[in-house]
């Protein structure tokens, strides 16, 4: 598998080139800006890239930015985003795009090196790990919606949460797409998603998946 990392933090660069390398991987490149990061995705042709999501010029949305241009210009690019604490805008601008192939962990978690390189590994396969902090914050605590999903509902959205589309998980259970845009709505209306909202409803569904049915399990 190989790898392209952008982090200005040349500490923590350096660091995840040894810990992947140890693990196995093969890091393509490792960048400490947005612009040396698209050139070496365009050069490297990676199949998962890991980048900071604050770096140069402001530290403010410029590696966010730059992992979702790279999905878009390289749709096939997994991507692992890092931060240093919990930012709910960057995780809803990063998983509007679709949750296949997508991560956004606290760099915390690095030092969790099983779980670090297992998240890694479900990114590349084209699952999704979001900690468990940001899904914490993203939505409040209250009684669990999910609770009422008929088995039929969960197995959608579970597929959807894989990051297929509706054709894709009609071909997956073998039903109409009729019948999957219905569970499908019938999910929007018991998650409460039927207005507009902050993000986008099916991204809204699959982050209460995750939350409630972590795709990566962290150490306390």
């Amino acid at each position: 598998m190989r790898i392209v990392i952008a982090d200005d933090d040349a500490l923590l660069r350096e660091g995840l080139v040894l810990l992947l390398a140890e693990a196995g991987f093969e890091v393509a490149a490792a960048v400490p800006d947005p612009g040396s990061f698209m050139t070496a995705v365009a050069e490297h042709a990676p199949d998962v890239a890991i980048v900071d999501a604050r770096m140069p010029p402001t530290h403010t949305d410029e590696g966010v930015r730059a992992a979702v241009e790279a999905r878009r210009l390289h749709p096939r690019l997994a991507v692992l985003v890092l931060s240093a604490r919990v930012e709910e805008t960057f995780a809803e601008e990063l998983l509007a795009s679709g949750a296949s192939g997508i991560g956004y962990l606290l760099k915390e978690r690095v030092s969790q090196v099983k779980e670090f390189v297992d998240a890694l590994r479900k990114v590349a396969a084209g699952g999704t790990a979001i900690d468990p902090e940001v899904v914490s914050q993203l939505f409040t605590r209250r009684p669990d919606p999910l609770q009422t999903l008929t088995v039929r509902e969960r197995e959608v959205l579970a597929l959807m949460a894989e990051g297929l589309g509706n054709a894709a998980i009609a071909e997956r259970m073998t039903v109409s797409p009729g019948a999957v845009h219905k569970h499908i709505r019938s999910i929007f209306a018991k998650l409460e998603l039927t207005g507009a909202k902050k993000m986008d409803r099916r991204v809204s569904a699959v982050l209460r998946y995750l939350g409630s049915s972590p795709l990566v399990t962290w150490r306390a």
